[in-house]
């Protein structure tokens, strides 16, 4: 089992230090530039319950200002106590755990919510093999509100743990953004124990190597010899990193085309509930289709640290091998026009 290096903490630390800075900068609070995915009158009923269920120092623990440096400064990087802003599922009593579950599950679907499940699963793996005892946890995950739930204003939802974070942004009773997104991995495969076979990541990563391969033909898809050691749009830099870069739709093949569009899909559609879902995917299929690019990084083996992006009008998907054999992935998903909510 890989354990992550001092070395690799550092540079992780730098990364969210730097992404703090920025994001403490003043952004100014905008209307989404686009309508609504989805009405956010579940949400802000089975929002209202969870808050509704905890004591007042819980409560006060899970909530913060809308547009803050805790809304803006978002991250899944490691810490030293892997704990992140919010109330963390270790301090809730069971019925408020199955609160915030079913907060969730107005979002997510089945498996969407089995991914968030596995995705925490592997902190304990980790934990159990030695990797953070004492400090890695799946119940180390914490819910957070942002601003005051209300049928009109703007308002934010966040589940944030190490590696997991999903932003959900609500204005004027619409859910306008479901990004950041992240689900990433350490391990992404898990080969003994009682969780063998576990690959949270196992689309985000064979999509993208099959569409890799079939691409190998065309120099212009493959950016560069080294992988992608992390992702480069981290908090403060969410829309810095939108140049488009790669090998376009338009010169892919049919089955190409349809290699890539399953993989963004992974990212922007398959966890979410199915209205949500369906809205979703009008929104990243919006903008030029033809145009959307696709950029491999390193080289395209089995257990081999790669990366790669995939980058729209609209949105902008990467993937970041941290370490050598490919076993410790991040990533990250962006609705370029809607910003944690924020237009601008």
């Amino acid at each position: 089992m890989p354990k992550e290096t001092n070395t690799l903490r550092l540079d992780r630390r730098r990364v969210i230090l730097a992404g703090f800075a920025i994001a403490a900068a003043v952004h100014p609070v905008a209307a989404a530039g686009q309508t609504g995915l989805a009405p956010a009158a579940d949400l802000l009923a089975t929002t209202r319950k969870f808050l509704a269920s905890l004591e007042p120092e819980k409560r006060k623990a899970a909530s913060f200002a809308w547009d803050g440096a805790e809304w803006r400064g978002w991250n899944y990087f490691g810490s030293s106590d892997f704990i992140k802003p919010g109330l963390r599922l270790e301090q809730m009593s069971a019925a408020q755990k199955e609160a915030a579950w079913n907060l969730l599950a107005v979002l997510f679907s089945p498996a969407g919510i089995g991914k968030t499940r596995n995705v925490m699963t592997l902190q304990d793996v980790l934990a159990e093999s030695g990797n953070g005892a004492g400090q890695r946890s799946s119940q180390r995950f914490s819910f957070a509100v942002y601003g005051t739930p209300a049928e009109t204003g703007a308002w934010g939802f966040r589940l944030e743990g190490h590696h997991l974070t999903q932003s959900i942004s609500v204005r004027d009773g619409q859910i306008v953004s479901v990004t950041p997104s992240s689900f990433s991995a350490l391990p992404a495969r898990i080969t003994s124990g009682k969780h063998a076979g576990l690959m949270a990541l196992k689309d985000e990563e064979a999509l993208a190597r099959r569409l890799a391969a079939d691409l190998s033909a065309k120099p212009r898809a493959r950016q560069s010899d080294s992988p992608l050691s992390n992702i480069m749009s981290y908090a403060g830099r969410e829309r810095a990193n939108a140049a488009k870069v790669g090998i376009p739709s338009a010169e892919m093949t049919v089955a190409q085309r349809d290699l890539l569009w399953q993989l963004v899909e992974t990212y922007t559609v398959g966890h979410l509930t199915q209205g949500l879902a369906a809205a979703q995917k009008d929104r990243v299929r919006s903008g030029d289709r033809d145009a959307v690019h696709f950029a491999w990084y390193g080289p395209n083996s089995p257990e081999k640290a790669f990366g790669y992006r995939v980058i729209g009008d609209s949105f902008v998907i990467e993937m970041g091998s941290v370490d050598a054999a490919a076993q410790h992935l991040h990533t990250i998903y962006h609705d370029l026009a809607n910003v944690l909510g924020r237009a601008a």
